[in-house]
């Protein structure tokens, strides 16, 4: 179970390399989580992935077993990516491929923009780049204040997921974990996002770019997407009807494939 010390606190991460003894040099795949989640939700991801990668799962800092901030720290995007670099360091991952769910996948384009010397490619999965647009998130301090945890968790639950997307055991785990999540964490994360505009810098990445997501999510609307992908130079789309904004866990298995094809893609 490595814990990686930072001045800020420590960061979990876990390694995973089942990559055959004939693979020379395996590649490293990098995923990162998003707001009120934990490295579990790519529970569906690794087992495709690992046939041919290194993974690296990370919580978050302020969720899992990452070390939990107090109220007044400073969240920003660039926090985000010393964090996500701290542990590819420490994962001896100098470049690799990195995979972001929501807000880890807005800090992908992120590092795309700013870092692209160390992404060998981007899967931004349900990724908003103008945090303004993602709908609802500028409520969640009034709702959470009046609702608490487990109110904000179950109205997440119905944009996250729609009926029968997942198994009961998957969505008790799922709303069990969201539910627990620090509050001032949550809030602070979305109001930290709500500031976050990439659009005008969109047009920079190079890096070869992978989207993932629901046609569903209340999040982000299709127009929002529409928008994000004639932005990013040779950006693949790929969209899972009827999935809301949870589309990578439930529909983790395929996405995982999606990802995959895509990288023997621009491999080859």
């Amino acid at each position: 179970m490595p814990m990686l010390e930072t001045a800020d606190g420590a960061l979990y991460f876990d390694v995973t390399d089942l990559t055959p003894p004939w693979l020379e040099a395996p590649e490293t795949v990098i995923f990162h989580h998003g707001v009120a989640t934990n490295h579990g939700i790519w529970a569906r991801w690794w087992p495709v992935l690992s046939r041919q990668y290194r993974v690296v799962r990370m919580d978050m800092r302020g969720y899992g077993r990452s070390a939990v901030p107090p109220e007044d720290y400073a969240w920003s995007i660039e926090g985000l990516a010393r964090d996500l670099f701290a542990v590819a360091d420490a994962a001896k991952a100098d470049r690799f491929h990195y995979v972001g769910e929501s807000l880890g996948g807005a800090l992908g384009y992120y590092l795309a923009i700013h870092y692209p010397e160390r992404l060998r490619s981007l899967t931004a999965c349900t990724a908003p780049h103008r945090g303004v647009s993602i709908n609802w998130v500028q409520e969640w301090r009034a709702f959470i204040e009046d609702n608490g945890m487990q109110g904000w968790s179950e109205r997440m639950m119905e944009r996250r997921f729609p009926p029968g997307a997942l198994s009961d055991t998957e969505w008790h785990w799922f709303h069990t974990v969201q539910a627990a999540c620090p509050a001032h964490v949550v809030v602070g994360q979305g109001e930290m996002l709500v500031g976050v505009d990439l659009s005008d810098d969109l047009a920079r990445i190079t890096t070869p770019t992978l989207m993932i997501a629901g046609d569903s999510s209340p999040f982000l609307t299709s127009t929002t997407l529409a928008d994000t992908h004639s932005r990013v130079p040779g950006a693949r789309m790929h969209l899972f009807a009827g999935a809301r904004h949870g589309v990578v866990l439930s529909h983790g298995t395929p996405a995982a494939q999606a990802m995959l094809d895509f990288l023997d893609d621009i491999a080859a």
